[in-house]
């Protein structure tokens, strides 16, 4: 899931011991003499499962030597792991917000002049995923958004609008951790909010729009599913609101497409429906994009680009079946592992209205703020005037601190 792997705002003065790299990657990268490769990945180990054989296929064609590692350490030791040598040739899967924290750093091969067709991709928003200052630092793999789960059992018919949803839910359950921007997102972009100001491609990190009037309609909204409507508890986490749709205690949940083998495997009879229009707008999610990037410290750039080319065009498949991923490509889309995934198309279909989360260093400063003022918004020690005040005047703090 996109949100698990956030980078913290003071990534770039992460002090981990070496100790920490070994854990985390294995072997490192070697030179070019050596013919030998190594992949940190960030998927699910499944998925790595899958990966690793790709990636040996390739290598015993080319006679090189591929180590793909199973990477779970904290995207901090990332920084710390290239500067000392110790890292590896490509990073694959890595969310799209972490991008800008990377490249600030000096830790990003430019992408090759060619090696992205842009007409084999979904949208437009999916480049602009991994572009920063009109350069290409990485490869989108695969997407992420949120939709409305609901128990079948309980729901004969989707609501088309959130205001159905809530009353419905006064009845049948509503619940989703409304503290956290990606999921809450959508309520306030519905209403004309936006976290930096997207200029034809280019992300402005000085026009925030988190405290704008369409987020104080988006706040007062969360706001009122707790304080006035009383669907949720004040603690509400997801694994709370995840716990009661699996159990059926709730018939509505909020989430993404990394719960949908948890359901499942729960045998809970649920489906899944776009986001319903909240005031008659559509609710426009946040799109996370997995992606993969070699790594500027890599002495095989050569190499690593040839396996990161193999890799994309083989592993769409992987990451549908292994990791309920969504294809950003449109041969992804169109294939038979995609077609026969179910509920699948439901999320690509919102992803035709969802918003890239930016990919600046910026982006790591919106997360806390708004998660611990939704906290205090529906406790009722704030309103959504106040709130959408203290989230910006947090986020400017924040980015001073980076700079």
């Amino acid at each position: 899931m996109v949100k698990k792997n956030k980078v913290l705002a003071s990534i770039v003065a992460a002090t981990l011991v070496a100790g920490t790299f070994v854990g985390c990657g294995g072997t490192t990268a070697t030179s070019n003499n050596a013919k030998e490769i190594t992949v940190w990945s960030h998927l699910k180990e499944k998925e790595i499962t899958e990966l690793t054989k790709v990636a040996e296929k390739w290598g015993s064609e080319k006679g090189v030597k591929v180590n793909v590692v199973d990477d779970k350490g904290e995207m901090q030791a990332y920084i710390q792991a290239a500067n000392s040598s110790k890292g590896p040739d490509i990073l694959f899967g890595v969310p799209n917000d972490n991008l800008g924290t990377f490249q600030k750093a000096g830790l990003l091969s430019e992408v090759p002049s060619g090696f992205i067709d842009e007409s084999k991709y979904t949208s437009k928003q999916v480049i602009d995923s991994v572009t920063i200052e009109g350069k290409k630092y990485a490869v989108p793999l695969a997407a992420e958004t949120s939709a409305l789960f609901y128990n079948k059992d309980k729901v004969s018919e989707v609501p088309k609008t959130m205001e159905e949803v809530v009353e419905l839910g006064k009845k049948v359950g509503f619940e989703y951790d409304v503290t956290d921007l990606y999921r809450s997102y959508g309520f306030l972009a519905s209403q004309g909010s936006y976290i930096f100001k997207n200029n034809n491609g280019t992300v402005d990190s000085n026009d925030i729009g988190l405290g704008n009037e369409g987020a104080i309609k988006g706040y007062q909204f969360i706001q009122d599913l707790i304080v006035k409507d009383k669907l949720m508890s004040q603690d509400i986490t997801d694994d709370i609101a995840k716990a009661d749709f699996q159990s059926g205690k709730s018939a509505f949940y909020i989430s993404g497409p990394w719960d949908i083998e948890a359901f499942k495997d729960s045998g809970i009879n649920f489906g899944i429906a776009p986001m319903p229009t909240l005031g008659g707008k559509t609710v426009s999610t946040l799109m996370g994009v997995q992606t993969a990037f070699v790594s500027s410290k890599s002495p095989n750039q050569d190499l690593s680009w040839e396996l990161m080319k193999y890799l994309m065009e083989n592993s769409d498949d992987l990451m549908i079946k292994q990791g309920n991923r969504i294809p950003v490509s449109k041969a992804g889309i169109e294939s038979d592992a995609f077609k026969a995934a179910g509920n699948m198309d439901v999320f690509a279909k919102q992803l035709e209205v969802a918003t890239a989360m930016p990919n600046i260093p910026e982006i790591q400063t919106t997360w806390t703020p708004v998660k611990n003022n939704i906290i205090s918004l529906i406790s009722g020690s704030m309103d959504s005037k106040e709130t959408a005040k203290q989230i910006v005047d947090q986020i400017k703090e924040g980015i001073k601190q980076q700079k």
